[in-house]
């Protein structure tokens, strides 16, 4: 709806409520994302925030250089028209819009002509874009060597599991050692020569492992004598460790008992 001003005492005054509307509404015909129509309501309102000064000062009988109060409002006109004419929609700034005729098709059209087009700029898009670079060009030293997975397993980086694993003896071996031996201090009269000694361990492993130590004591019980102390008393672990006296307590980890060298 059009606004009418009315005339007071030689000045343009406007009512509270025109100057309400005319500061906050918008015509039917204009978008609020317009340049032009944002322009032309900023433009309105300054007009309107001057007359309603000059109105001011001319009721209060202030004395007012004209020359002054209209230079000044014509800079700032000026001044609010420049930055009016540089703004620019949101959708505009980032994507490719068409022109022209066609820009002018495309909104008669489009059901939102004010909707992205999903086409980035280069100027404000990733540049260069992330799948312009060679692959083979690429080269990462920050994560060299820990990134690479060639010659790399997991568990030569695995410091939370580094920790000595326990070497155990079944009732198997138990039971092979007993009968025939170990390769240091083997049983001679016990354990055959060639295949037929191959044989034999394969048999004791395997009767170890279904039977036990109880089925080699119901056969033999004079064999566990010849391993025991003085005082019955088991044999105490070998110290493999191949430091000095000193060092002793130095506990270092080999192949065999730990993790595998690769």
């Amino acid at each position: 709806m059009r606004k009418t001003y009315r005339h007071h005492a030689g000045l343009l005054t406007l009512s509270a409520a025109q100057s309400r509307d005319l500061c906050t509404s918008v015509d039917p015909t204009y978008r609020t994302d317009d340049p032009p129509a944002r322009r032309k309501r900023f433009e309105r309102f300054l007009s309107i925030v001057s007359l309603q000064r000059l109105s001011k000062a001319h009721d209060s009988s202030y004395p007012v250089s004209h020359s002054s109060e209209s230079s000044v409002m014509a800079r700032d006109v000026v001044k609010a028209a420049q930055s009016a004419s540089h703004v620019m929609k949101v959708s505009q700034k980032y994507t490719v819009r068409s022109t022209g005729v066609w820009e002018r098709i495309r909104r008669l059209l489009a059901i939102e002509p004010d909707r992205s087009s999903g086409i980035p700029l280069n100027s404000q898009f990733r540049l260069p874009s992330p799948g312009s670079l060679p692959p083979l060009a690429y080269e990462d030293p920050v994560t060299t060597p820990a990134g690479d997975i060639a010659d790399n397993p997991y568990w030569k980086r695995d410091m939370r599991r580094s920790y000595p694993k326990l070497s155990t003896v079944s009732q198997a071996d138990a039971v092979s050692l007993l009968t025939v031996g170990s390769q240091a201090a083997p049983k001679d009269e016990v354990l055959q020569i060639g295949e037929a000694g191959a044989k034999q361990l394969v048999e004791v492993q395997q009767e170890g492992q279904e039977r036990g130590l109880a089925a080699l004591f119901e056969k033999d019980q004079k064999s566990i004598q010849g391993v025991l102390g003085a005082n019955g008393l088991p044999p105490t672990p070998a110290n493999i460790n191949t430091v000095s006296q000193a060092a002793r307590s130095k506990y270092e980890i080999d192949s065999e008992h730990g993790y595998p060298e690769v």
